[in-house]
C-alpha cells in the first residue's frame, strides 16, 4: 500500500535541493512578514504570531526558523548589510581615494538605514545588552559583522593608501568600529534626514585619513605597534 508517508519520504530522497530550497523560501517569507510588521507597528508591536501570520506559516514554523522576535531583528541586520553591501559597490568603482571611499561607504550605510530610522532606538536598547543575539559582537551577528568588515576590506585594498602591513591587517576592523560609533550617533540623530550624521561622516572622514597615513612616518612606528598590539589583545 502507497501511503501519504511512503510518498513524502520517497519525494524527500529524490530530491533533497528541492525541500532546501524549500525551506529557504520559507525563512525568506518569515523575515520579510517581520520587515513589514516591524515598520507597520514598530518592534513592541509586532509579535512571532502576528509574524507568522502575515508569511502565511503556523506559528511553531515560525520559531522553527527563528527562535525569537530578536533573531528576526537579526535577520534584518544581515538584509542591511547585503543591502548596504549592494549599495556601496558603485561608489567603490569610482574612486581609489581612501578618504572619498571611507566617505561614501560610511554616507551609504545612512541611506540604506534611513527608512528605520523611527524604530532603529527600539533595537539599540536590546542591542546594547551585552548577552543579546543584536549585539553587534555576538555570536549571532558574526554574518552581518564579518560582511560589514569585509566591505571595508574593500574600502582598503581598493585604495591609494600606503601604510604598514601591520595597520593594513588591522584597518578594517578599526573602520567598522568607527561605523559603530557612526550608528550610535545615528541612532540618536533626530534632524531632518539625519543631516548630523552626515555632517559628522564628513568631517570625520578626513581626519581618519590623516591619522592613517601618519602612521607611514618612522617616528610612529612605536605607536602603530602599541595599536596593533591593543587590538589583538582585546579581541575575542
Amino acid at each position: 500500500m502507497v501511503t501519504l508517508t511512503t510518498v513524502t519520504d520517497s519525494a524527500n530522497r529524490a530530491d533533497p535541493a528541492s525541500r532546501s530550497d524549500r525551506g529557504e523560501q520559507t525563512r525568506t517569507a518569515i523575515a520579510a512578514a517581520a520587515q513589514e510588521l516591524f515598520l507597520e507597528r514598530g518592534y513592541d508591536k509586532t509579535t512571532m504570531r502576528a509574524v507568522a501570520d502575515r508569511a502565511g506559516v503556523s506559528i511553531g514554523n515560525a520559531y522553527y526558523y527563528f527562535a525569537s522576535k530578536e533573531h528576526l531583528v537579526q535577520a534584518f541586520y544581515d538584509q542591511i548589510q547585503v543591502a548596504h553591501a549592494a549599495a556601496a559597490e558603485q561608489s567603490l568603482a569610482s574612486s581609489d581615494k581612501f578618504g572619498d571611499r571611507l566617505r561614501s561607504v560610511l554616507t551609504t550605510w545612512v541611506d540604506v538605514a534611513e527608512p528605520f530610522h523611527g524604530f532603529a532606538g527600539k533595537f539599540f536598547k536590546i542591542a546594547a545588552e551585552p548577552t543579546s543575539p543584536l549585539s553587534p559582537f555576538s555570536s549571532e551577528s558574526r554574518g552581518a559583522r564579518e560582511t560589514s568588515i569585509g566591505l571595508f576590506r574593500q574600502v582598503v585594498d581598493g585604495s591609494d593608501l600606503k601604510v604598514p602591513a601591520a595597520i593594513r591587517a588591522e584597518l578594517p576592523e578599526l573602520l567598522w568600529l568607527l561605523q559603530m560609533g557612526v550608528v550610535l550617533f545615528w541612532v540618536h540623530d533626530s534632524s531632518t534626514d539625519q543631516k548630523r550624521t552626515r555632517a559628522l561622516v564628513r568631517q570625520v572622514v578626513p581626519l581618519v585619513d590623516k591619522l592613517v597615513r601618519l602612521s607611514r612616518l618612522p617616528g610612529m612606528r612605536g605607536v602603530v605597534g602599541d595599536v596593533v598590539e591593543l587590538i589583538r589583545s582585546v579581541r575575542p
